[in-house]
């Protein structure tokens, strides 16, 4: 005969199992503080920017990458989960971006960009973007991905300011634990 179940009797547990709860317990809440860090940061740059759209797009495989989080103006802006023209990004732009590189885009229809590249920007929706490397690593740096800002309704003639603030950002990110462990 089966037992049957009491909710209110007491919970027989031994330490081992309390530890791996716990432990259990404490990476969950360290992956929502991360994500909720790194959200916090996107959402204050689209602020500051007034743009439509910033993302962090991962690389998971040499130069093969993911929007892993956004903030969005609009829902229908959302992105989450595209990955970019993998045949457009090659080792000659992440030399650049591992050099620090920022690209500041006002209207992707007169910039001198490649056409699949514009071809890709137009699919999102994008008509400028700013775009600033998130490097890791103490020593040897490496290129974990990309801080993108999107302005999706018209030309936008990126400042200085905008620029910088990017570029700090980035940094932040860069040293965030959630995207320090790849």
């Amino acid at each position: 005969m089966p037992a049957s179940f009491d909710p209110n009797a007491p919970i027989r547990t031994n330490r081992s199992e309390v530890v791996k709860i716990q432990s259990i317990l404490q990476r969950l809440h360290r992956t929502i503080k991360m994500d909720k860090t790194v959200q916090e940061t996107t959402d204050n740059l689209r602020d500051f920017l007034q743009t439509d759209r910033v993302v962090l797009y991962y690389f998971y495989k040499e130069w093969e990458g993911r929007v892993t989080f956004e903030s969005l103006s609009q829902e229908r802006y959302a992105i989450l989960g595209s990955t970019g023209p993998d045949e457009c990004f090659n080792g000659e732009y992440a030399t650049l971006y591992l050099d620090g590189r920022v690209s500041a885009i006002a209207d992707i229809e007169t910039a001198d960009i490649a056409p699949c590249h514009r071809d890709f920007l137009r699919e999102i929706n994008v008509r400028a973007n700013l775009v600033a490397p998130i490097l890791t690593g103490d020593s040897q740096q490496t290129l974990w991905g990309l801080l993108v800002a999107h302005h999706c309704q018209a030309p936008k003639a990126w400042t200085e300011a905008d620029i910088e603030q990017i570029k700090k950002d980035a940094s932040a990110l860069a040293q965030a634990s959630s995207i320090r462990v790849k």
